[in-house]
């Protein structure tokens, strides 16, 4: 969370201690508490607005469906799945065949 590990927990937690004392951290930790409990009341009362507001077909939405991230990265797999599904297309030149599976391509010593 945050890229915090439990070695920086340690540090700030007696970072804390001396700042704020032994008998006032506890209160803080309480508020702390209360304030993370009211972000997140506050964001699943957003997503449900937004929920309603948009209608039925959006009933299952997620707010990290609307990441930019989230999104370039299921149209990609989306797309990908689709070119798996195809059978590869052989272009070619004008005056030119595909070759056939298992030919060996044309090779001049000359041009090389």
């Amino acid at each position: 969370m945050f890229g915090v590990g439990l070695p920086e927990f340690a540090v700030i937690a007696v970072i804390a201690i001396f700042v704020f004392g032994p008998d006032k951290l506890p209160d803080l930790a309480r508020q702390a508490g209360r304030m993370a409990r009211q972000v997140k009341r506050m964001a699943n009362n957003a997503r449900d607005e937004l929920r309603e507001e948009l209608g039925p077909e959006y009933a299952d939405l997620e707010l990290r469906d609307l990441d930019p991230r989230e999104i370039v990265r299921r149209h990609i797999s989306e797309a990908m799945d689709e070119d798996d599904d195809e059978e590869p297309v052989r272009r070619t030149r004008r005056g030119q065949r595909p070759l056939e599976d298992g030919e060996v391509p044309p090779y001049d010593v000359d041009a090389t």
